[in-house]
């Protein structure tokens, strides 16, 4: 019997990838991977895997997920080593759960490859801590489901103090921006998108809740930060302040020279 291993890929910038991750890559016999892992992630595979496309296209599955975890038992049971990779973290909202319980009832070997998941990767585009002991001291991560039996989500729990991190907010803002405004959001209240974080082709845009209304879509992978941490003014602020420290640093080490000379 082979082994599963369920990896993150991360954002998409290769780089971010773990050492673990890598490695398995390249020692893989079969990978089985979601669209959205990058290139740059997929080039790194070795050329005896066999590379198995299982991702979605336009809403349309390549296959069932009950396809997929069929696939994953019967190469384990090849004695292969078998690498599901995921975009982000493979155990947020990557149905990694479904995976890991036909692996259980089939008695396949696996183990979990954490990566860095697409609130992490989104934060580091944009400049900005999830947290901060002043604005923030909470982080929801969720999803915007436009399902009529999602339509409860309770999202009471955001306060004045949360960082609301959604993932896949779709095509429609103006319908995530009525929801935040249901849970008693602040139409002021900041967020930023981010397209495709940490790729080439990576996207930034800064507005309020209430712009979302008006915001055009911008390309997928996308993910919206709401919070008092997402403001723009006070990113650059923050910047602002750093260069200025720095200027600071600079002059009083280049008065030290000038002393040390004299």
């Amino acid at each position: 019997m082979g082994k599963v291993y369920l990896v993150g890929a991360g954002p998409g910038d290769p780089e971010l990838l773990t050492l673990k991750a890598a490695r398995l890559l390249v020692e893989a016999d079969v990978v089985l991977h979601d669209s959205l892992v990058g290139p740059g992630v997929l080039a790194l595979i070795g050329k005896q895997a066999n590379v198995v496309d299982v991702g979605k296209r336009c809403g349309t599955k390549l296959l069932t997920q009950d396809e997929i975890n069929a696939l994953l038992i019967a190469y384990a049971e090849k004695a292969q080593v078998v690498v599901r990779l995921k975009g982000g973290d493979p155990t947020l909202f990557g149905r990694a759960g479904e995976e890991i319980a036909a692996l259980r009832e089939a008695g396949v070997a696996y183990e979990i490859v954490p990566g860095i998941t697409a609130a992490l990767g989104s934060a580091a585009a944009a400049g900005i801590s999830l947290t901060d002991r002043h604005f923030a001291s909470q982080v929801l991560f969720t999803t915007f489901s436009r399902k009529a039996e999602n339509h409860g989500l309770d999202w009471g729990v955001i306060g004045g103090k949360t960082t609301v991190a959604i993932y896949m907010p779709g095509a429609d803002y103006g319908e995530v921006a009525a929801r935040l405004l249901d849970a008693g959001v602040s139409a002021d209240t900041p967020c930023v998108i981010v397209s495709q974080a940490s790729g080439a082709e990576q996207k930034l845009r800064w507005l309020d809740v209430e712009a979302l209304y008006d915001a055009e879509r911008l390309p997928a992978p996308a993910l919206l930060i709401v919070g008092k941490v997402a403001s723009r003014a006070a990113c650059e602020a923050d910047a602002g302040l750093v260069l200025d420290i720095l200027a600071k640093a600079r002059a009083f080490e280049a008065e030290l020279n000038s002393w040390s000379r004299n």
